[in-house]
Order: C-alpha cells, then sequence, then structure tokens
C-alpha cells in the first residue's frame, strides 16, 4: 500500500507553494509596475526632485573615490545581469557556450566588478554614516536605499561561493527561466522555476526586486538622468575675442 502522506504535510507544502508563487511571481510584476509608473508620475509631477541631490559641497575627496568604483561596478553589473538573465538559452547555444562555461564566466567577472562595486559603495556608506555634515543632508530615504544597495551587493558576493558548488550551470539556468518568464508575464512558470533554488538567490531576488519597488521614491531616479545627448551634440564652437 501508498504510504499515506499525512495532512500537516499537505498544509505546509500549499502554504510553501503559495508563498512562492506571492513573492516570486506577483511581488516582481508589483514591483516592476511601481518602478515604471511611478517614474513616469514623479517625472510628470515634480521634475525638480529629478536629481542625485550630491553632496559634493560637503564633502569631495571620499565622494569622488567611492562614487567612481561603485559606478564602475554596478554599470558592469547590472549589464552582466542583463546580458546572462535575459538572453535565452537557445542564443548561448548557437555561441558555443555552455551553461558550465556561461556560470564560470558569470562568477569571474561578477566577482572583479562586485568587488570594485564593494569597495566603491563601502566608502560611501562609511561617509554617508560618519560625517557630521553629510549625515545631516541625508534623509531617511538615502540611508536606506544606500544600506538596501550594501546588502544586495554583499548578496550577490555571497552567491559566488553558493555557486562553486553546482558547476553544471543547472541553477543559473533556473535563474534564466525565472527573470525570462518575468519579462514575457508568465507568472506560473516563473514560480516554478525559482521553487526550489537557494535561498541566497531568493533573498537576492526579492532584496532586487524591492529596490525596484522603492526606486520612484528615492534619489536612484537620477538613473533615467543618464545624459545621452551630451555624446551626439554638436561641438561647441569658442572664438578667441577680437584684439582691439
Amino acid at each position: 500500500m501508498p504510504r499515506r502522506i499525512p495532512p500537516s504535510l499537505h498544509y505546509r507544502s500549499n502554504k510553501m507553494n503559495y508563498l512562492n508563487t506571492l513573492l516570486f511571481a506577483i511581488y516582481p510584476f508589483v514591483a516592476l509596475t511601481v518602478f515604471l509608473v511611478g517614474s513616469l508620475i514623479r517625472y510628470d509631477r515634480d521634475q525638480y526632485t529629478w536629481r542625485t541631490g550630491s553632496s559634493q559641497l560637503l564633502e569631495r575627496k571620499q565622494l569622488r573615490i567611492g562614487s567612481y568604483l561603485f559606478h564602475i561596478g554596478v554599470i558592469a553589473i547590472l549589464a552582466g545581469h542583463f546580458v546572462g538573465l535575459l538572453t535565452p538559452k537557445a542564443v548561448w547555444h548557437f555561441l558555443g557556450i555552455e551553461a558550465s562555461t556561461k556560470q564560470m564566466m558569470a562568477m569571474g567577472v561578477g566577482g572583479f566588478f562586485g568587488v570594485i562595486c564593494f569597495i566603491g559603495l563601502t566608502i560611501l556608506v562609511k561617509r554617508r554614516l560618519t560625517n557630521p555634515r553629510v549625515r545631516a543632508s541625508s534623509t531617511k530615504m538615502d540611508v536606506t536605499i544606500l544600506l538596501m544597495l550594501y546588502a544586495q551587493l554583499i548578496l550577490g558576493l555571497i552567491s559566488i561561493p553558493v555557486s562553486s558548488g553546482h558547476m553544471d550551470g543547472a541553477e543559473m539556468l533556473k535563474l534564466m527561466a525565472w527573470a525570462q518568464s518575468i519579462v514575457t508575464f508568465d507568472g506560473s512558470s516563473a514560480a516554478a522555476a525559482i521553487a526550489d533554488v537557494n535561498i541566497i538567490y531568493k533573498l537576492h531576488i526579492l532584496l532586487g526586486m524591492t529596490l525596484f519597488l522603492l526606486f520612484p521614491f528615492s534619489r536612484l531616479v537620477h538613473v533615467w538622468s543618464v545624459p545621452v545627448q551630451y555624446f551626439r551634440r554638436n561641438y561647441q564652437v569658442v572664438r578667441a575675442k577680437a584684439a582691439r
């Protein structure tokens, strides 16, 4: 006779499935909707707050070094996440890159730029929290976002040794399936893909989605103001003043 599963286990399993669907199939859509709609509304209603709120006048040296390292690292990390997670598996196969090779590349490149970003962000966190003038000019949201970014980066770095425990790339393929299911609005497939991945990846995703949720209400909106037109503008013509 087949062994009967206790009702308590059924209840626990259903509860975990519901929580998994809520956090990884519903919450991402909520967070990304707030991210996009909230950014549009803020731009429409509060354009004068669409800025970084620089504290350069209060302290310059640490800001310059920390900001430089942080931005180099975070831009490379975001680009890597975008390409690595959203490029279909068939494309990698066509390029002759197996999942295990892709994982090694992600660990190496991500680790390198992650350390650069970590050094820069550590400088910025220390500056924000220990410099009295900078701290006095900071809002609660400024400090909250900075610490959340710090925690998110640490989780990402922790995921590297976790990834080294399964170099076949199977876990990475699940994360790719989750991300691609989200952008194609397939919530059920997203929940199924991520159900049994390591808790570190799940925490990393949840915190990332929460940053998207808070994005329109923080200084992070300045990301939308990348001066792309600056690189396409005509050269400024400067004429010497004629001597009299």
